[in-house]
């Protein structure tokens, strides 16, 4: 039986609608929640996630606050610029694009925010927030992948999750958040000894790797739900392609639900963000946060 399609796209567009409908109501409260996003270099990827955040951002009726600055901008800049934003009651939402220039100190850069703003949920005071159990804005990727897993399963409490993937931006806090939905949780990664064991005991199994097709079918515990976060640009047949870090085809026959690439995990992301933003703008004024949309 073939595994059930999770569309990225379609609950992204779902929590979009969400996000809309709440902040029409602050709105009406005469609140505009705000998102900044500062970007410097002009790295390609980059440059089209901006604009997409940004044009999301509109689309929902948010402000948005897009500050582009060159490669060669200074440390000393780039934090004065943090600051003001830190200080600026229009903006309740503040991301820095990533990856920085390399003479730009990322983990400085990031611990500069000011934790309420940090929507990416990367600074360390959330990081710690968010490893003890307690409110804190949450990684974007990380999330949509939790709010896709809810609607599915419903309750994750006793199901086994294996993440595969260690990163601080995906693995670390995916399993945090599935440990704080009660589930047994494994992180694995590419040292981890018989790794096709580790994943064939998950009823949760997420790949965030970053190595094309690295998980086959028979790794995957038969009826199990996989969330590909991985997303990797092959030439197959003389063409790009893009594929996740779980060889989609063959795990399809045996998983019971799986997500897509592209269409799967990625949308997410940026809904997820506008979520956060809209979360941080409640906090910030200490209204009612949005049903449905906090992890």
């Amino acid at each position: 039986m073939a595994a059930k399609i999770i569309d990225g796209k379609a609950f992204a567009a779902k929590v979009r609608a969400s996000v809309a409908e709440h902040v029409t109501a602050l709105k009406a409260k005469g609140v505009t929640p705000g998102l900044a996003v500062v970007l410097v270099g002009k790295d390609p990827a980059s440059q089209v996630y901006v604009r997409n955040k940004g044009q999301q951002t509109l689309e929902v009726g948010m402000a948005s606050f897009e500050h582009k600055l060159n490669a060669s901008t200074s440390e000393a800049d780039l934090l004065a610029l943090i600051a003001k934003l830190n200080a600026d009651t229009k903006v309740h939402g503040i991301l820095v694009q990533l990856p920085l220039p390399k003479h730009l100190n990322s983990d400085l850069v990031i611990n500069s925010i000011d934790p309420a703003k940090d929507v990416d949920g990367f600074h360390i005071s959330n990081v710690g927030l968010l490893g003890t159990g307690q409110k804190s804005m949450v990684p974007c990727t990380p999330f949509g992948c939790l709010m896709m897993l809810r609607a599915h399963h419903g309750s994750l409490a006793g199901l086994e999750a294996v993440i595969v993937g260690r990163s601080n931006i995906v693995g670390k806090p995916m399993a945090q958040l599935l440990l704080n939905d009660s589930c047994t949780v494994t992180i694995a990664h590419s040292r981890t000894r018989d790794l096709q064991s580790v994943c064939r005991r998950a009823d949760i199994l997420v790949a965030a790797v970053g190595r094309p097709e690295m998980i086959p079918g028979e790794w995957v515990n038969p009826g199990a739900t996989v969330i590909d976060v991985g997303i990797n640009r092959i030439e197959r047949d003389g063409k790009a392609k893009l594929v996740g870090d779980v060889h989609f085809e063959s795990a399809a026959k045996v998983a019971g639900a799986i997500t897509p690439v592209p269409g799967g995990v990625g949308p997410m992301t940026i809904a997820c963000l506008l979520a956060n933003t809209s979360t941080a703008c409640c906090r910030s004024l200490g209204l009612p946060e949005p049903a449905g949309l906090t992890a």
